[in-house]
């Protein structure tokens, strides 16, 4: 697997019985709390590996920091919010490398294993299939409001745990069922990415915005005025392949078009078994699963409906 369908990371056949999945990723703080950014952006990264149907079995740092500027106390914060994550996630931080930058980054290089027949990807959704989401929506324009001080500090300790959560849970749940086809939520938002599932899969996605979690607070960010550098890009990326025959204001309409920092996976199942799956996920700890949507024949394509 390479980037021939965009999908979250490449996948290296090394055995009939072992395949090694290999990511990377890294992101600039999306807070000031710095064990904060560190949980967030490891999570983040080692989501991808999970998003292939994969387990992590070692991360390796990535740093960017001005050592002359800023007290090194706050690097060490960032490294262990980020190994809290990489232990919760039975991965070995096994090092890593650091670069003296003006404007501090931080992530990780994730290898993680798969069996070769059992590699979950962006291409599978079949007509037929339900659509599942497992966050809630909207951390982009959240962050951007906290960093312009219009956010409810109390609101953002409620999110904060939710966007740090590991996808580890919710994938070790799904592989209970038969999954045809996995991604997850990041940078080019909801639609980009269901788009990307959708073309590649060859068929319709039909969502309804009603059912889609949303993190409190980011759709009267957006109402306020607040925005994302990156909403008119992911909208261009989506062209007219995403239909929005929804009633929606047009900000209410941007949480569609909004990055996502460490965001769920969105699952494609068959539709008897959606609701057994959000069940358990419910049962599991990740209370914001939902079903979302369904697959149908149909040019790849995403509308979005009431």
């Amino acid at each position: 697997m390479g980037f021939e369908t965009s999908d979250d990371a490449a996948v290296y056949r090394v055995s009939p019985e072992i395949a090694l999945v290999t990511t990377v990723d890294y992101i600039t703080p999306v807070v000031d709390d710095p064990i904060w950014f560190g949980r967030i952006a490891a999570a983040n990264s080692l989501s991808d590996v999970w998003a292939m149907g994969g387990r992590p079995v070692t991360a390796l740092n990535l740093v960017n920091f001005p050592f002359r500027t800023l007290d090194p106390g706050i690097l060490r914060e960032i490294l262990l919010g980020g190994a809290e994550k990489v232990a919760e996630a039975g991965a070995s931080l096994a090092g890593g490398h650091s670069v003296d930058d003006p404007e501090p980054k931080y992530g990780l290089a994730v290898t993680g294993v798969v069996h070769p027949d059992r590699v979950l990807t962006n291409r599978g959704a079949r007509p037929g299939d339900a659509l599942v989401l497992t966050k809630p929506l909207g951390s982009g324009v959240v962050f951007n409001a906290n960093r312009a001080g219009k956010f409810s500090k109390s609101l953002l300790d409620e999110i904060l745990p939710i966007v740090a959560a590991l996808n580890k849970i919710p994938l070790e749940t799904a592989l209970g069922y038969e999954i045809h086809g996995l991604t997850d939520i990041t940078g080019f938002g909801f639609a980009g990415h269901a788009l990307e599932m959708a073309v590649h899969s060859g068929v319709r996605m039909r969502v309804s915005f009603a059912a889609l979690p949303i993190y409190p607070g980011a759709a009267e960010m957006y109402a306020a005025g607040v925005g994302t550098g990156s909403n008119d890009g992911n909208r261009r990326i989506c062209g007219d392949r995403l239909r929005i025959v929804a009633t929606l204001s047009p900000e209410r309409a941007e949480l569609l078009v909004d990055p996502q920092t460490s965001g769920g996976l969105l699952i494609s199942l068959p539709e008897g078994r959606a609701k057994d799956l959000v069940r358990d996920l419910h049962g599991a700890g990740v209370p914001w699963a939902a079903v979302i949507g369904r697959v149908e024949e149909g040019e790849g394509a995403l509308v979005i409906e009431d």
